[in-house]
């Protein structure tokens, strides 16, 4: 597979766990996952920006468009645009999962950034930027070890995520900030 091919296949089948962060903030409100509740330290355990509702939407719209992806793929170029997997049965719980340990792996993010006194909307680099990839990439390579080492265990798609996602993470939260969505641009 060559570098360009190898970059557009790992940024497609990232998708699912791309989209759900900006799907939490469409959908988001209501009740915090904290429900409200301090740590031990008396910081917030999640923050008021983490609700269940961004949460379930979120992870939907990751999960909805990765069957749509899935479906739509078997008639694309598989080396541009790969399949996640020709069975449903196996399909359905791979995007599942990476949609749900995204938004999951974003929480755990928030966590993190309270626990070191940064409040809601405040920065973080690299623990916004990334840390959603990581919990999803370890969950996948738990539960589908196979999947994950073939799709993304290569010199080229970790370049290019570890590359690019702080670009896309970037220019998507200044997109939902300037259209009104976020309080902050990052």
């Amino acid at each position: 597979m060559g570098i360009i091919e190898g970059i557009i296949s790992t940024l497609w089948l990232m998708i699912p766990i791309y989209l759900p962060n900006p799907g939490a903030v469409l959908f988001g409100g209501g009740t915090p996952m904290d429900f409200g509740k301090k740590f031990w330290d008396g910081r917030r355990v999640l923050g008021k920006g983490k609700t269940w509702r961004g949460f379930i939407g979120g992870g939907f719209l990751g999960f909805a468009f990765g069957i749509f992806q899935n479906f739509i793929a078997r008639y694309l170029p598989q080396a541009w645009f790969p399949v996640f997997a020709w069975d449903w049965r196996v399909a359905v719980p791979l995007i599942l999962l990476m949609a749900y340990s995204s938004i999951f792996g974003d929480s755990v993010g928030s966590f993190t950034k309270r626990r070191l006194g940064i409040q809601s909307g405040g920065r973080a680099f690299l623990i916004d930027q990334l840390m959603f990839v990581v919990i999803s990439w370890l969950f996948l390579y738990l539960l589908f070890p196979a999947w994950f080492l073939a799709h993304f265990w290569n010199v080229v798609s970790v370049a290019t995520v570890f590359i690019l996602t702080p670009f896309i993470h970037r220019g998507v939260n200044i997109l939902a900030y300037k259209l009104g969505y976020k309080d902050v641009p990052w």
